[in-house]
């Protein structure tokens, strides 16, 4: 029987965001036929959906500014999603226009932090996301909802799991989301809160497309990750490298790293069904992409079992040895 200890095979689905939430961020812009490059070696690796890009405005992101010429080039793989984040009606229309297959919309459970990120009051964003699931439901688009700060807010502290569950129901019954990504935008979830929240909403919406995404701000983003799945939670987000962040809460870092805690996930014996030859070599062209050093501890490190050369001289030091010994 499966455990978080022991996976036993359960499958768990690792979703790739680093090519949307990470490259958001960075300074330098990647080339086009990077990204393209970059998003179908993902795609080999085996990601069950990738994050291409956002459909936002140019002037406000400019490192995603590609988004359509992306989307329109990657290699589609069978049994992979390409989604992309669309903050309105426009961008719904352009990712659309482009073949995704999904659509994620954000709005945050803080007001705070909904108003300092979307310049909109929850219930604002609310109204605009209404609209934008009807341009998808016309384009039978799937649709995915990301609800930020579902585990606290850098303005407002805890938010309450009642209000949490509270956007999930609108989602679900007013929207026709397909599926509920909840955020640990800033890196304050922690365990027993993750499992708590995990379970909750399992215990209402058991048969309902559920998402985790974590940040490793505070790191406990693979505990994070064990705990959720220990309540039922068999769906994440990941950044390749360990990129990314958020402008509107200081000293967050990136999402959990992908190559981590498929690495991780592997050992304990869950299965993933990705690739992690490919995913290091993905996660290897990143440093000369954005121009520096990223978090990834297994590239540093290497894999558990990435084994290193005896000294040179160790038939000698063994000699020596065993010389004392006699």
């Amino acid at each position: 029987m499966a455990t978080p200890w022991n996976g036993a095979g359960r499958r768990i689905h690792i979703q790739e965001v680093g090519t949307r939430d990470g490259l958001q961020v960075e300074q330098a812009f990647v080339p086009t036929r990077e990204k393209i490059a970059l998003v179908d070696l993902l795609s080999d690796a085996g990601m069950a959906k990738i994050e291409v890009a956002a459909f936002v405005s140019p002037q406000a992101i400019p490192a995603l500014r590609d988004a359509e010429v992306v989307m329109r080039e990657i290699q589609r793989r069978p049994g992979v999603t390409y989604t992309a984040l669309v903050p309105n009606a426009r961008g719904a229309e352009r990712a659309i226009d482009a073949k995704t297959d999904e659509l994620n919309l954000v709005m945050s459970a803080s007001e705070s932090h909904n108003l300092s990120n979307l310049r909109m009051t929850r219930s604002q964003s609310f109204i605009a996301l209404s609209d934008v699931s009807a341009l998808a439901r016309q384009a039978r688009t799937a649709v995915n909802v990301s609800l930020s700060c579902c585990f606290g807010c850098p303005m407002e502290g805890d938010v309450p799991v009642s209000t949490v569950l509270g956007w999930c129901g609108r989602f679900i019954d007013e929207l026709g989301a397909g599926g509920v990504t909840l955020c640990d935008t800033t890196g304050m979830a922690y365990p027993g809160q993750v499992a708590g929240l995990v379970a909750a909403f399992r215990e209402r919406w058991p048969d309902k497309e559920l998402t985790l995404h974590f940040h490793n701000t505070r790191g406990m983003g693979l505990a994070n990750v064990l705990a959720a799945i220990d309540a039922g939670a068999d769906r994440f987000d990941a950044s390749l490298g360990g990129i990314g962040g958020c402008p509107y809460a200081p000293g967050a870092t990136g999402n959990v790293c992908t190559e981590e805690i498929v690495h991780a996930l592997a050992l304990m014996g869950f299965g993933t069904g990705v690739d992690l030859a490919l995913l290091l070599q993905a996660a290897g062209r990143l440093p000369a992409l954005i121009g520096h050093d990223v978090p990834s501890q297994i590239l540093k490190a290497g894999r558990r079992l990435d084994l290193h050369p005896l000294p040179g001289d160790f038939d000698a030091i063994r000699d020596r040895a065993l010389a004392r010994a006699a």
